[in-house]
């Protein structure tokens, strides 16, 4: 288990994790093909109908894999790193260590997922049509293949951050060739197009006329435009912050207050140390010389009766396997590299010695003071 979810497997060398929110639509979809299966009068038993719609699931959750693992391959081709695809209640994310570098990389890893789901929808609707008087093979493989082909037409709107988003982003970046103008009108359209799903949703869920299945439908319709729109608004607060950081180094951004802790005090008295100082990380000390790397979330390895008896040095990063920064880098690739291994925090060394230490904190109020410029200045 970490924050992506529960790791399941590796496919073409990326780790694939379920988030606890895709169990969510695992029963809904299994639900959903129950009734349709009932619907059919099978006459089985309830625990092979049960078994039926479970392995359904599993299909399409395996259909949802398949599309992202496109874009994937896509990626690693082009020699973007690919760091995890994870699922969730509204299907699939594969995270990327950085954006792609022409306009031509991110519309060919775009394509490739609606792609995908259609040539799996086209095979599904081929099997349903050879299935003959097999009425639960024509059942599954018909569904298989109206859920693949809806989710590749509706992952070509051109609504930021679905694939038709991205497409659109390569478009416009390919006329305009400035990406970060590119981003913010795909994000602005992803959030035009978000703001007509809530409201499609919206009045469909409380016509009056409609059964309760289409209220439900305008629920979800409105719920996903949600999550559309808040995916499309963080975009473009990403490109704005990269383009506030763009031309800074690491000794910009850094904090020079270096936090440190004795190794062998307690986790409950690290506790008591993180609420006073406010301060997540903590560089762990063994007299002047520097040993490791405690954070808040190795808190949370260690149950809290234990905390009085376990020392931070059981549960530190020491110093050998711990990652830094140079001051001198930049500021951008930096970000890059702690967005790929997945770190909130990096100590900053210069001759041997820690200077300072990049954190979420330090770089947001690096943020607020350009923004703060930039309003004073009128831009």
């Amino acid at each position: 288990m970490r924050k992506d979810g529960i790791q399941i497997g590796k496919i073409y060398g990326i780790p694939i994790y379920l988030h606890t929110s895709w169990l969510i639509i695992f029963f809904l979809v299994a639900a959903w093909f129950y009734s349709e299966y009932d619907a059919l009068q099978l006459n089985l038993p309830i625990e092979r109908l049960v078994g039926l719609c479970v392995m359904t699931s599993l299909l399409f959750c395996a259909s949802l894999v398949f599309h992202e693992v496109s874009h994937s391959v896509v990626a690693k081709h082009y020699k973007i790193p690919v760091v995890s695809i994870t699922l969730f209640v509204f299907g699939g994310v594969s995270r990327i260590a950085r954006e792609p570098a022409r306009a031509v990389e991110e519309f060919n890893i775009a394509v490739a997922g609606p792609l995908s789901s259609l040539l799996l929808g086209g095979g599904f609707w081929l099997i349903g049509r050879h299935a003959g008087t097999n009425e639960v093979l024509s059942t599954l493989a018909g569904s298989l293949a109206w859920i693949n082909i809806s989710l590749g037409l509706f992952n070509l709107i051109p609504g930021f951050p679905l694939d038709g988003g991205h497409i659109f982003r390569a478009v416009v970046w390919t006329f305009n060739k400035d990406f970060a103008r590119a981003t913010r009108v795909a994000a602005l359209t992803g959030q035009i197009f978000a703001y007509g799903m809530i409201a499609l949703g919206a009045v469909t869920a409380l016509a009056s006329y409609q059964p309760l299945g289409s209220a439900a439908g305008g629920i979800w319709l409105a719920f996903i435009g949600w999550f559309i729109l808040s995916a499309a608004r963080q975009t473009q607060a990403q490109v704005e912050a990269r383009g506030a950081l763009e031309g800074l180094r690491v000794a910009d951004i850094m904090s020079p207050e270096v936090h440190t802790v004795g190794r062998e005090i307690s986790l409950e008295d690290y506790a008591r140390e993180m609420v006073r100082t406010g301060r997540r990380a903590h560089l762990v000390v063994a007299g002047d010389q520097l040993v490791g790397l405690v954070t808040a979330e190795a808190l949370n390895s260690v149950p809290q009766h234990d905390w009085d008896v376990t020392s931070v040095q059981a549960v530190m990063l020491p110093k050998d396997k711990l990652l830094w920064a140079a001051p001198e880098e930049p500021a951008l690739t930096l970000l890059d590299r702690m967005r790929t291994i997945g770190l909130q925090q990096l100590p900053v060394i210069a001759g041997g010695n820690v200077v300072g230490v990049v954190t979420r904190d330090s770089i947001m109020r690096v943020l607020q003071s350009r923004h703060m410029l930039d309003h004073a200045a009128g831009r």
